[in-house]
């Protein structure tokens, strides 16, 4: 079979015997190869359709509870433009690298972690970039770091549908996304969004989060609905996905996040959501 030339296709397979993508009918695989040295099970994004919702705290709960469970745990935090899930666990140092690649830093309880905050001289210098160089980042965080023996990745993507998620959706073998969300009507649409993209890119959705789903009396115990009533479950089932949990509005656990100790919070909201993630 011929070695298809590029630079002299006529796009009409009926004439050509070269061996390419576009005559087998397959399209070209966009997915980055890892680290040679990398070992990565299951990854899953941890998505949004707008910025605010938790994408970070789910995933920072999730990474949480599969570590409690004894599994080796990894985040890749792909939101550079507002990294902060190095703050959420008291981890400051830099990231170190040798000649076989970048080396992730390690939690308290050793979930490996990987984030533009571990490369910047100061947690609070901005990233300026342009979208295709954050996109890039992100994209090398996977082919450069080298992961060890992982068995869950999660990935705490920015919000909305543009470069960072495209590149993560079409670079990273996506085992299924987790859509994170909040109770106002308006996210009702944003969650539709979200969904319909991973329709679009063949990725499957395990499931939707609520974030700041009510706060709890502190006298009676009642659950108020701060923010209305939800929305979700109507939309889940329209696009055929559970609800895999619902957090409140818990001070304490804000202020675990505040003081890099969210490895120590207390609370069975997302039971669901890991156990959905382990049967994978």
């Amino acid at each position: 079979m011929n070695e298809p030339n590029p630079s002299s296709c006529s796009h009409d397979c009926s004439s050509c015997g070269a061996d390419c993508p576009s005559r087998s009918g397959e399209p070209e695989s966009l997915l980055a190869p890892a680290n040679p040295l990398s070992r990565i099970g299951k990854v899953i994004g941890v998505v949004s359709g707008k910025g605010g919702v938790g994408k970070s705290l789910v995933t920072g709960l999730l990474s949480v509870l599969m570590r409690r469970a004894e599994y080796r745990v990894a985040i890749l935090d792909a939101d550079i433009t507002g990294p902060s899930v190095p703050k959420m666990f008291g981890v400051h140092e830099r990231a170190r690298g040798d000649e076989n690649g970048i080396l992730p830093a390690l939690t308290k309880t050793g979930i490996e972690m990987m984030s533009v905050n571990l490369l910047l001289e100061n947690d609070t210098d901005p990233v300026v970039w342009r979208g295709p160089i954050i996109a890039g980042t992100v994209k090398q965080f996977w082919t450069d770091v080298i992961w060890n023996d992982v068995d869950y990745m999660f990935v705490d993507m920015p919000p909305g549908t543009g470069d960072v998620p495209l590149t993560v959706f079409q670079s990273l073998p996506l085992d299924g996304i987790i859509i994170v969300t909040s109770p106002q009507e308006l996210v009702s649409m944003i969650v539709q969004k979200a969904a319909k993209m991973a329709e679009l890119m063949n990725i499957p959705v395990l499931g939707a989060v609520e974030n700041m789903s009510y706060a709890v009396c502190p006298d009676c115990g009642k659950q108020i609905p701060v923010f209305g009533e939800s929305h979700l479950d109507a939309v889940a089932e329209q696009y055929g996905f559970p609800v895999l949990g619902r957090i409140p509005i818990d001070p304490k656990l804000a202020a675990a996040c505040d003081r890099g100790m969210i490895e120590l919070f207390e609370g069975e909201w997302l039971g669901g959501a890991a156990r959905k993630i382990e049967s994978l």
